[in-house]
């Protein structure tokens, strides 16, 4: 299965895949009830099923109704969605994503996520040693 990143998902799609990834696990209804301007039950239907295709989203049966779940971790869509905004905004820069968020973000971190960057980086710079 290629990465969630170089599969064609629709807008649709990545909506869903974001529903499933933080509930766990829902019922197309629970999908439909939780989209923005949602389209009707069998299109959401249909969409899941085109995800089940795809290999990206699993079903069980429940009496009868289907749940739905993620077949990737959360972790793996989070690193997909960071390589695609880094592919599409920063040319592939992290550096610049990094940067990005600190001239955003900078002034309202916590002592203790500025520790944990400065962690990183420490840890960053000594792999690149070795």
């Amino acid at each position: 299965m290629p990465p969630i990143d170089q599969m064609q998902l629709s807008r649709r799609e990545r909506q869903i895949m974001d529903i499933l990834l933080e509930q766990g696990e829902c019922s197309a209804k629970e999908v439909q009830e939780k989209l923005l301007d949602p389209p009707s039950y069998s299109s959401v239907r249909a969409l899941i099923a085109r995800l089940v295709e795809k290999g990206i989203v699993v079903f069980r049966q429940e009496g009868t109704k289907h749940i739905y779940a993620p077949r990737i971790t959360e972790e793996k869509a989070q690193t997909s969605a960071i390589q695609r905004l880094l592919k599409i905004f920063f040319r592939g820069s992290k550096a610049n994503a990094v940067n990005a968020l600190l001239h955003a973000e900078g002034d309202r971190m916590t002592a203790r996520e500025i520790e944990m960057l400065e962690r990183t980086i420490q840890q960053i710079k000594k792999a690149q040693k070795k």
